[in-house]
């Protein structure tokens, strides 16, 4: 069986430019605008002799009562139920986040296994921006 792989986070962190770098492909819409991304979007992905499915979901926030977020965050939970493995991503520059927290709450109640991507941290100046992220409790930080 072919494991799954899903990438989250809130919008607009790289969920979709990371989606179509690996799956070398232009299939995820990126823009800069929030809330382009709404379904799940799966394309089957080789990296040497490997073999994944790779899932891209929209942003997870959470914003009120809006039916449309509602069903993103719909969305996203069934990307994570059906994943082996989440890929977590955040904004580096922009810090932890309410909805960083949330997810990370989610992601340890499922207990998958989890990489915490921690993006737009450009150059070795900025490294240091990722240390923040050890506070939502995971273990695998990639920055």
């Amino acid at each position: 069986m072919t494991p799954i792989v899903a990438i989250v986070g809130r919008p607009n962190v790289g969920k979709s430019t990371l989606f179509n770098r690996l799956a070398r492909s232009r299939d995820a819409l990126v823009d800069d605008r929030p809330g382009v991304t709404r379904d799940r979007l799966y394309v089957e992905v080789r990296h040497g002799d490997r073999r994944f499915t790779l899932v891209d979901t929209g942003g997870f926030e959470d914003l009120g009562q809006d039916p449309l977020l509602a069903m993103v965050r719909e969305q996203v939970s069934k990307a994570l139920d059906e994943a082996d493995l989440v890929v977590f991503m955040v904004d580096g520059r922009q810090g932890v986040m309410p909805g960083d927290e949330e997810m990370a709450g989610l992601l340890r109640c499922r207990q998958k296994k989890v990489f915490l991507a921690v993006n737009k941290i450009d150059g070795p100046e900025l490294e240091h921006l990722s240390m923040e992220f050890y506070k939502l409790g995971l273990e695998n930080l990639y920055s």
